[in-house]
């Protein structure tokens, strides 16, 4: 029988189930799958930045049947398609157990950007990857959810460094066709697109569907004939631009993305706002509203506030997009007159003191008043935002302010080493995967023999650092350096050092030069004879943010210090692969934000999956998650009102917690080299954090705390806070 079913695939039909592969992404979380792209050609995948469809471009189908025999690939070809179909089919899941209502109303979650893999680049950094991750977990889980954002052709920018040293951007643009895009569709069947009226014109944008998992993510797209040369370019970068392209680029996204779910047939229950980029959406629900069922507009904003679920993820009030109240005029002003607000009226949803004529217009403002169910991404973030926006309830306390928070999560099966989740096949309930979110399941770890667990670790370790030398090298080739340098460069790193990774945005608060600031003390500590470290860095600034490009120059210049050269090392482009390969083998995630100027974190989160201890300033996520016993500590979780006194203060916390915690429990060792202390902390961290601070977890408590009361079903709006 099985013989037969392969003499079924002919080579077009072996072509197109590949090509059905890559045309959804959840191929990018089966560790098969892209194992199976990966084996076609490893040299073109690589180069490829791991993307299937323009890979599969590279062969006819007569090709790919040769290489598919040369490599017995028939089969695992067969299985993954099988796999994806019966993936989309799979009933009953959660979702279906407990979505109720949304499962024919489902929830509108909108962003303005999406980060689910290295091949579709139209995100920044963190808050990309979150809406990424609560798609494919929403989609794993069976909730009812579609997505919206926008379709960046240059996507956010390639970094490289000077010769300086200095932080250069570079902007390519992306191939459509090498991309898992098809026009949607309206309701009769046509490509859609959608016009948005404007004080000055009218700015169209056509529709994408990305499919991700079960969860169709539409993507807005202004690169469309009938719009001037300006508007054609206004969502062609991601965070690119003036206030007047970031305004239009937000209309685009709101009021453009719900005429666009209109006219495809769908009517959600629940309107998600991923940060207020996208606030104008309740705006457009409730001119519908009124249009279809004659009420006038409080009437409207109140039903529809209802249904707003509003995330916040920003603690530092310049983080918040507020926009000159002409300007709001100029793209609002039809949308206005059609809600029958006056300009104040309209203005003053922006303000948080409506008369104030000198406040500016915040979209953090308008998304608070148009959302009944506003959250923070942890706990201690709730506390800061309740404070930052208590004065929009003057009437309450501090802590009775409606806002609460769902501490973000991981998408744990886009994280996890492929090793690592061979390990827990292993050892945890068969049935594990379906079980991320049960504590008892991660309870298991503490069977695993230590010896098991560290080798796989230093297996990722291992497989870092040859990554890290390629990468220096290319760097080092580019920038013509010396032959004996780029050598050097070969053998950077060694495995058996403590190596410690930091990886993120470089925004001054998040400090990434904190380990600096006593340059001889960090030059002990690297060239230590017997217990030695050695530090990865990596991470973009803001192309308008000049600190943070010092900060880049600062780190990356350590190269020409001998005592630091190929022992601490800066890796250009940080994206979503190089953030995969740290937080899998590294030793030790170091993040050192000013606290309370973390909203949560999730790089860390992903780290403890693999087996790596956070090093984090009690700050975000690792406020809630830190015992003592799984992980450490930088300081007590105090900030002194000079930030020149905490920053000093943090920095000398940082080399203590090294000096006298880090170091000395990863070099005590047994007769047969394992750190048993060490080991010991490992399984510590993914029994108490693996499942409380996964994707799964986190959907989940929206459903239950958010998506469900909004949408008119059983409410748990105690578990917001």
């Amino acid at each position: 029988m099985a013989n037969a079913m392969l003499r079924e695939l002919s080579a077009e039909s072996l072509y197109e189930k590949c090509m059905a592969l890559a045309r959804n992404l959840w191929w990018s979380w089966q560790p098969e799958v892209i194992n199976l792209f990966r084996d076609l050609d490893p040299i073109r995948w690589r180069q490829l930045d791991h993307n299937p469809i323009a890979l599969l471009k590279e062969f006819t189908p007569e090709r790919l049947e040769l290489r598919a025999s040369e490599l017995v690939l028939h089969s695992r070809i067969n299985y993954a398609y099988r796999r994806l179909k019966e993936y989309l089919s799979e009933t009953p899941l959660w979702g279906f157990k407990h979505c109720g209502v949304l499962g024919s109303r489902p929830v509108a979650y909108f962003s303005l950007e999406f980060g689910v893999h290295e091949s579709v680049p139209i995100y920044s950094g963190g808050l990309g990857v979150l809406s990424g991750d609560h798609v494919k977990s929403a989609g794993d889980l069976g909730v009812p959810m579609v997505a919206v954002g926008l379709f960046y052709r240059q996507g956010y920018f390639k970094q490289y460094l000077d010769q300086n040293g200095w932080q250069m951007e570079e902007y390519i643009d992306i191939k459509v066709e090498n991309l898992p895009l098809e026009p949607a569709l309206d309701a009769a069947g046509n490509p859609l697109i959608v016009a948005i009226e404007t004080r000055t014109g009218r700015i169209l944008a056509k529709v994408w569907r990305m499919r991700v998992g079960r969860v169709n993510v539409y993507l807005l797209d202004s690169d469309v004939e009938g719009n001037s040369p300006e508007d054609r370019q206004l969502t062609s970068r991601l965070y690119g631009g003036d206030h007047r392209t970031r305004i239009r680029q937000e209309l685009i996204a709101g009021v453009g993305g719900v005429r666009a779910l209109r006219a495809m047939g769908i009517t959600p229950g629940v309107y998600h706002l991923n940060e207020g980029h996208s606030a104008f959406a309740p705006l457009e629900v409730i001119r519908q509203y009124m249009k279809d069922n004659g009420y006038g507009f409080y009437d409207a904003f109140r039903v529809v506030a209802q249904q707003t679920v509003f995330t916040t993820h920003t603690p530092v009030p310049a983080g918040h997009d507020r926009f000159d109240p002409g300007l709001v005029e100029e793209h609002l002003g039809p949308l206005r007159e059609e809600l029958g607000l006056s300009f104040d009226q309209l203005i003053g949803l922006g303000r948080v003191e409506p008369q104030n004529h000198s406040e500016p217009f915040c979209m953090t403002v308008l998304a608070l008043k148009l959302s009944r169910r506003a959250n923070a991404v942890s706990a201690l973030h709730g506390q800061t935002t309740r404070r930052m926006w208590a004065h929009l309830w003057p009437w309450r306390a501090e802590e009775e302010i409606p806002i609460g928070h769902i501490t973000n999560g991981v998408h744990i099966p886009s994280w996890l080493a492929w090793q690592m989740q061979l390990l827990y096949d292993k050892h945890f309930p068969p049935d594990w995967r379906s079980r991320m979110g049960e504590p008892e399941v991660w309870q298991m770890i503490h069977q695993v023999d230590p010896g098991e667990l560290w080798e796989t670790h230093y297996a990722l370790k291992t497989q870092l650092i040859a990554f890290v030398r390629r990468r220096l090298s290319r760097q080092l080739r580019r920038l013509k350096a010396s032959e004996d340098e780029i050598e050097e460069a070969r053998v950077a790193l060694d495995p058996a050092v403590l190596t410690i990774g930091f990886g993120r945005r470089f925004a001054t608060y998040k400090r990434p030069t904190l380990i600096l600031r006593d340059l001889d003390r960090l030059a002990a500590l690297v060239n230590d004879p017997e217990r030695p470290i050695q530090i990865i860095f990596s991470g973009k600034a803001h192309p308008a943010d000049y600190e943070g490009k010092l900060e880049v120059q600062k780190i990356a210049n350590l190269r020409h210090d001998p005592r630091f050269r190929n022992k601490i090392v800066f890796i250009e482009d940080y994206d979503i692969n190089v953030c995969r390969h740290m937080i899998q083998g590294v030793d030790v995630w170091l993040n050192n934000p000013r606290r309370p100027e973390e909203a949560s974190g999730t790089s860390g989160q992903k780290a403890l999956l693999n087996g790596a201890l956070n090093l984090s300033i009690l700050d975000g996520w690792w406020a809630e998650a830190y015992d003592g016993s799984n992980g450490f500590a930088i300081g007590r979780g105090a900030s002194h009102a000079d930030p020149a006194i905490t920053d000093a203060r943090d920095a000398q916390a940082l080399y203590e917690v090294l000096e006298k915690e880090v170091i000395p429990l990863y070099y005590e060792r047994d007769p047969d080299g394992l750190p048993h202390g060490w080991i010991k902390r490992m399984k510590n961290s993914i029994s108490s954090l693996a499942w409380r601070f996964s994707a799964h977890r986190m959907v989940a408590n929206y459903v239950l705390h958010a998506y469900l009361p909004a949408a008119g079903g059983l409410s748990c709006d105690m578990g917001m806070r």
